[in-house]
């Protein structure tokens, strides 16, 4: 059975051994995913033991895809952040939503009551909030639509509240989305820039060995 990530456990591969293996399965996993290949991330998990997330943070993630944004702010106080500004930043994504879709349904009453009792309390943003208060006088949702900074509710926002909340939080709780692809690009950029008859950057490098062009090549690479 995957077990809960520890934060280092010590363990490295890699010629340098500067590699963790905790980390490294699980931008692996989180890869295998992406790609759509989900029983294979699920194998990797169980028969490293090391899962991509944690099962708090699993619930965090269907909480605000659901739009449970009072259980979504309950879950965000346990995934371990002792940082108090990035958990209040958090909190006022989430209830920043809540309190849209509150007003974009017609229920201006339980949205004031959010950013009077929930939002405001937390101390920061406050031209935001101020902002927000201005929503209250929007005459109906398409008006709404139409206020700066605001698109929506639905499917679709709530899965932008989640990468701006994965962006905030540290990547250790939520790794950063396509970190693999990242990581494979930059260093295939690294490559290109240090090939010293490089000349073009419009096509794709191989990945199976090290870019390197040679003198006679001094052409746009094929």
């Amino acid at each position: 059975m995957a077990r809960d990530l520890p934060a280092n456990d010590g363990e490295t591969v890699g010629a340098q051994g500067q590699i963790r293996k905790v980390e490294f399965v699980r931008i692996i996993v989180q890869a295998l995913f992406a790609l759509g290949y989900h029983q294979a991330g699920a194998t990797l998990e169980e028969e490293s033991g090391i899962r991509l997330q944690s099962p708090v943070v699993t619930k965090f993630r269907e909480d605000v895809l659901a739009g449970r944004w009072d259980e979504s702010v309950a879950t965000l106080a346990k995934l371990g952040i002792s940082e108090e500004e990035i958990l209040k930043s958090a909190s006022f994504l989430i209830l920043q939503q809540k309190f849209v879709e509150s007003l974009e349904s017609g229920d201006t009453i339980g949205g004031l009551k959010t950013l009077r009792t929930e939002i405001t309390p937390l101390g920061i943003n406050i031209r935001r909030v101020h902002q927000l208060a201005s929503f209250t006088l929007c005459s109906s949702s398409e008006v709404l639509l139409e206020s700066v900074e605001w698109e929506g509710a639905g499917q679709d926002y709530r899965q932008r509240v989640l990468e701006e909340l994965q962006q905030l939080l540290p990547p250790s709780i939520m790794v950063p989305e396509k970190r693999l692809e990242h990581l494979v690009e930059q260093a295939l950029e690294v490559q290109r820039e240090s090939c010293l008859f490089h000349i073009s950057a419009d096509h794709a490098l191989s990945l199976y060995t090290d870019h390197r062009c040679t003198r006679k090549q001094r052409r746009p690479c094929k």
